[in-house]
Formats: structure tokens, C-alpha cells, sequence
């Protein structure tokens, strides 16, 4: 096994993102996690893959050295299948974004999702359709004013964890781009996982629509506003520790930790679902869950497919040779 240093990921391209455009971190991010990855799963960079769909961020397989591909709008998903249902050795990642895997692409990441597909997802969320210059997307905020609507959007944004979740994805995550340390570890966490992965990664747009996650990127309000899942742990964040989670009303709700018991504060299991969800609905001003919502390990769609197809070799042996010299013609019976 090689042993691999972040630049045996890079590929020498001239990376063509906007000065200051938060992909630059994420793949920073990912280019730093990959030697780590490939040392831990005993893998060569051979049998990782990149597949991404249209959008800036699927600009991202030109610049890691290792196989690629830049496929077609929202169709990501479906081609990653296909590579990973064939190739159940490889590490398959896609690359996508908030209009290409939400809008048009939709479909295709429900199904890669609902299946248990062993694909890792992460998705650049930047609020914006940034390649096309500015118009609003699904995840744009309601009353967002943009290029395609100049009087506000009058649009419901799509929850990015809550979809991943509904759609049963077996580990969904969320991440901040310029969050290196805490973005490796969920990168690494995502390799690790057998089964479909989702990574929302929240993406400064500095062009189109810059700061619209300052309240987790600023350095004055990540530490009011930011809530790192830490499994097992209660769930509380904000300076010293002032703020925590407790259960009121059939939600999480955010109080002053001084005002509850300590065994009120929920503390965090990936393997609940429903709590999952109620952290999918915290946001801004509240507060602003990253890490591990979900975890769940249920069997792996290219394992079952492999499974069916060695059942049915077993009870029906092909015999090419025999077929040749079947003749022309069949009799139904």
C-alpha cells in the first residue's frame, strides 16, 4: 500500500473557482482526508472515484488525481449506481450541489438514497445557483431576492438533512467548509460508513450570495449559534456552555442551561431517527446542529444485487455454448 501524501491527490489542474469561493476549502478538505482514507480501508487511489453532475462544485473531479467523472445535470446519482453496483470495491463519492441534486437531480438522489446505494454524497449548499450567475434555488431562504426573483421568492426551501433523512439515507451529516478540522473527520466518517452517506456542506458563495451562513462561519457568532452532535454527549453549545437542548412540546427547544436539570438536557444518539429529525428542524437564529445526525447500517444495495445475481446463477447455470446450439427457434410451452 502507498503511502500517500495530500498533494498525491491533486492533479495539477488549474483550479477555476471565484477568488474566495468556499470549494477551495472543501477541496482542501477532502484532498487532506484522502490519505488518511485510503490508509485506514487499505485502498489504492485507483479505486477511488469522483462523479459529479453540472454546477460549480461539479468542476471538482478535474482536480483530484485519482478516476473521475463530469456527467451529466442532476444525474450524478444514478451513474454513481451504476459505477458502485458494478465495482462494489470502489470508493465512490458525488459531488453535487443545491440546484443539481435538489432540483433536477431530485429523483435521482432519492432512489441512490432510499436503495442504500454505497455512494457518499456531499452536497455544496450555497443557497444559490452560482454557475448560472445568481438565480435562487431550492434551498434559497422564502423572500430571497435574486436574478429570478426580483420581488423575493415566494418558494418553501428544501431542508437538505430532513430530505437525506425521509429519503432513509443510512448516515447524514453536516459540515461548514471552512471548518477543516471538523469537515475531515465527517469526510472520514463518510468513508467509513458502508451504506449511502449524505454531507450537507455549507458553501460560501462569495459572489452571489456571500454570508449567507455567517451566523456559523463568522468567528464572533459560530459559538453562539453552532451545535457540534457529539454522540452520547448532551446537547449543549454556545459560550461557557450557556445554552442547551431539552424536549418541550413535541421539539427540541433551545433554554438557558443554568434554568433546567442536567437530566433534562437531551443528549445525542445517531441512532434515533426521530431525534435526528427534530434536529433537522433547529436553523438559525436557535441554533445550528453540525455533525452526525443519523447513523443506521442496514444492508447495502450492491451487496444484495451481487446477492440476487449469485441465487440465480446457482438455480439456472448459464451455458452460452449450449444456447448457440439450441437452433433458431423456441417452443412455448
Amino acid at each position: 500500500m502507498p503511502a500517500y501524501k495530500r498533494e498525491d491527490f491533486a492533479s495539477g489542474q488549474e483550479v477555476r473557482w471565484c477568488p474566495g469561493c468556499g470549494d477551495y476549502a472543501v477541496l482542501a478538505a477532502v484532498q487532506k482526508a484522502m490519505p488518511e482514507i485510503c490508509s485506514e480501508l487499505g485502498l489504492t487511489k485507483e479505486r477511488v472515484v469522483f462523479i459529479s453532475g453540472i454546477g460549480c462544485s461539479s468542476r471538482f473531479p478535474y482536480y483530484m488525481s485519482c478516476y473521475g467523472f463530469h456527467t451529466v445535470h442532476g444525474r450524478a446519482p444514478a451513474i454513481a449506481t451504476g459505477i458502485k453496483v458494478a465495482n462494489p470495491d470502489l470508493l465512490v463519492w458525488v459531488v453535487t450541489g443545491d440546484g443539481d441534486s435538489l432540483s433536477i437531480g431530485g429523483n435521482h438522489t432519492l432512489h441512490c438514497l432510499r436503495r442504500n446505494v454505497g455512494v457518499k454524497i456531499l452536497m455544496f449548499n450555497n443557497n444559490i445557483y452560482g454557475l448560472t450567475k445568481g438565480q435562487y434555488s431550492p434551498t434559497s431562504p422564502k423572500g430571497k431576492v435574486t436574478k429570478s426573483s426580483p420581488l423575493g421568492s415566494v418558494d418553501q426551501p428544501v431542508n437538505p438533512v430532513a430530505f437525506a433523512l425521509g429519503c432513509g439515507a443510512g448516515l447524514v451529516l453536516r459540515a461548514v467548509d471552512r471548518d477543516m478540522a471538523h469537515l475531515v473527520e465527517m469526510l472520514k466518517a463518510a468513508a467509513r460508513h458502508p451504506g449511502a452517506v449524505y454531507v450537507e456542506i455549507l458553501q460560501n458563495c462569495v459572489v452571489y450570495n456571500d454570508g449567507a451562513f455567517r451566523f456559523v462561519m463568522d468567528p464572533a457568532q459560530k459559538p453562539v449559534h453552532a451545535l457540534y452532535l457529539k454522540p452520547g454527549g448532551p446537547m449543549v453549545f454556545g459560550p461557557e456552555g450557556r445554552f442547551a437542548l431539552v424536549w418541550k412540546e413535541g421539539r427540541l427547544s433551545k433554554v438557558e442551561k443554568a434554568s433546567v436539570p442536567e437530566t433534562s438536557v437531551v443528549r445525542h444518539d445517531p441512532a434515533n431517527r426521530t431525534q435526528a429529525f427534530a434536529l433537522s428542524q433547529l436553523w438559525h437564529p436557535e441554533c445550528v446542529p453540525l455533525g452526525v445526525f443519523h447513523r443506521a447500517e442496514t444492508p447495502v444495495y450492491e451487496s444484495e444485487v451481487l446477492r440476487l445475481e449469485s441465487e440465480a446463477s446457482a438455480k439456472s447455470p448459464a451455458d452460452l455454448k449450449a444456447l448457440f446450439r439450441s437452433g433458431l427457434s423456441w417452443r412455448v410451452q
